[in-house]
């Protein structure tokens, strides 16, 4: 699986209230979650994203609170993977449960620049700014992982049968 786009930055500890604020959590519609995405971090982020961006973060991205709505909303926003130094374990988990692409490599989120391009090989783990020519290596996923990000989630996962 590959993911190619530009990409928009955040720093450390971006926590899932600031992703989609407590207030919108009364909805489980992804696209009205899609629309209120980031917004009080960055009130520019749905006008200067594009299908298949790539979002770019710090430490512990995805901390706070257990809630789906959190990863539901940056992938219904169009975003296509999130690289972060690391991400708080909840959100990691329940950003592969529903399908978002998430890749830890430390280096790469130090680099990449806010609006570089960047392409992302998941099978085997390169990430390349394609802006600045630098390439970094990540661990890729096992396969039955990349199964489940490739179907849309785990529940779409187990509909198709590729997991039991």
């Amino acid at each position: 699986m590959k993911c190619v786009g530009k990409t928009v930055k955040y720093g450390d500890n971006v926590d899932t209230d600031v992703i989609i604020p407590a207030r919108y959590l009364n909805t489980s519609d992804p696209k009205e979650l899609a629309s209120h995405c980031m917004e009080d971090i960055d009130r520019d982020f749905r006008s200067k994203i594009s299908d298949g961006d790539i979002m770019v973060g710090g430490e512990n991205f995805g901390c706070g609170s257990s809630r789906e709505h959190a990863p539901i909303a940056i992938k219904t926003s169009g975003i296509s993977l999130v690289i972060a130094k690391s991400f708080a374990r909840i959100f990691y988990r329940n950003a592969i449960n529903i399908g978002l692409a998430i890749v830890e490599c430390p280096e790469a989120a130090e680099e990449i620049r806010e609006g570089d391009t960047v392409e992302a090989d998941l099978d085997s783990g390169v990430i390349t700014d394609v802006t600045t020519g630098r390439s970094f290596k990540a661990e890729p996923f096992p396969e039955f992982i990349q199964n489940i990000i490739s179907a849309g989630g785990l529940v779409e996962a187990a509909k198709k049968g590729i997991i039991a």
